[in-house]
């Protein structure tokens, strides 16, 4: 009976990890769409259901640790790239484990965009997409170890 209890508190403990992972919330790894070097540490948080994430690190060899955002252009203009909020408002798609109805900041053109967050691959990655209209693109982040 003892075994019994051990295998099932193992396997819940197990499922709701890897559930737990089947959010943005945490901290990724961005990818350079040309060179496909790690680019940057972004840390996406929750409150009250809705997500936010800020740079934390900038990874590539070339980074100016003290780089502004000069190409912003709403309250984040001129603000450090490290630290700066790069997504506001994305909430939960009901019944999905899709975040939408954010916002995602360009930091390198200061441009902003509507959001849609998917987490793959059990939740090791996000499929970030950041649109206007029907035009947009899609990065897929890495989730840090």
């Amino acid at each position: 009976m003892t075994k019994n209890f051990l295998v099932a508190a193992l396997v819940t403990a197990t499922s709701s990890m890897a559930f737990a992972q089947l959010t943005p919330v945490g901290t990724w790894h961005t990818i350079d769409d040309k060179t496909r070097e790690i680019k940057s540490e972004i840390q996406v948080t929750e409150a009250a259901g809705v997500l936010s994430a800020k740079v934390t690190k900038l990874l590539r060899k070339e980074a100016k640790q003290d780089a502004m955002c000069t190409e912003c252009t709403d309250d984040r203009k001129d603000k450090p790239m490290l630290g700066l909020e790069i997504i506001r408002g994305a909430k939960k798609t009901e019944g999905k484990d899709v975040w939408e109805e954010g916002k995602i900041l360009d930091p390198e053109n200061g441009k902003v965009y509507a959001l849609k967050m998917t987490p793959i691959e059990g939740g090791k990655k996000l499929e970030v997409r950041g649109s206007i209209g029907p035009f947009g693109r899609t990065q897929t982040w890495l989730r840090t170890p």
